[in-house]
């Protein structure tokens, strides 16, 4: 991506939202191949995700803290605004919590504030088939599709099973991003 953004011709920055899954420990995984792609990165955790990051590895890795947390009134901003959102990895609550417009932790207020502000976003789902079973879940993917947002190839694993044995496919996100028509990778 190679178009100017709002900080006069830097790199664009994404920010990544964590979700709580044992693969959110591999996160550095998608930083890597961010930085590589030219982007600079900030994290943003649920509440619960936060305790599947190495938060100071995130921070040595970006330059940036991890964010959980609203800022308190009259706080500075810790970092820049998202050119694109990456949701990675999405679980099942996140993602039908942001479908339904729901916005109880700061990632997903800034997932639910990125459709008003045209900030292009892509979803990593991750969940087991229990859970993509459930009738809301597929009614949050269509109702995410219809507001232009990505939606990673990822294939639910067995109950029970953690999903340790499945590959999860970091570099999608950005490759997805990327790919969007009017950018340039």
């Amino acid at each position: 991506m190679t178009e100017p953004n709002a900080r006069g011709g830097k790199k664009p920055f994404l920010y990544v939202v964590v979700c709580a899954a044992g693969v959110a420990a591999d996160i550095g995984m998608l930083i890597t191949h961010a930085q590589k792609r030219h982007w600079d990165v900030g994290v943003i955790a649920t509440p619960q995700g936060l305790g599947f990051l190495d938060t100071e590895a995130i921070q040595s890795q970006t330059g940036y803290p991890v964010r959980s947390a609203w800022r308190a009134p009259g706080e500075s901003r810790p970092l820049p605004p998202a050119d694109s959102i990456a949701v990675a990895p999405a679980t099942f609550n996140t993602i039908n919590k942001w479908a339904a417009g729901i916005s109880d932790t700061l990632a997903l207020g800034i997932l639910c504030e990125a459709y008003g502000m045209g900030i292009p976003t892509v979803a990593l789902p991750y969940l087991n088939t229990a859970q993509a079973a459930h009738p809301a879940y597929q009614r949050s993917l269509e109702q995410l599709r219809e507001m232009g947002v990505l939606i990673g190839s990822y294939e639910p694993h067995r109950p029970k099973a953690g999903g340790g044995a499945v590959r999860f496919r970091w570099t999608e996100a950005v490759d997805l991003l990327e790919a969007m028509p009017g950018r340039q990778a």
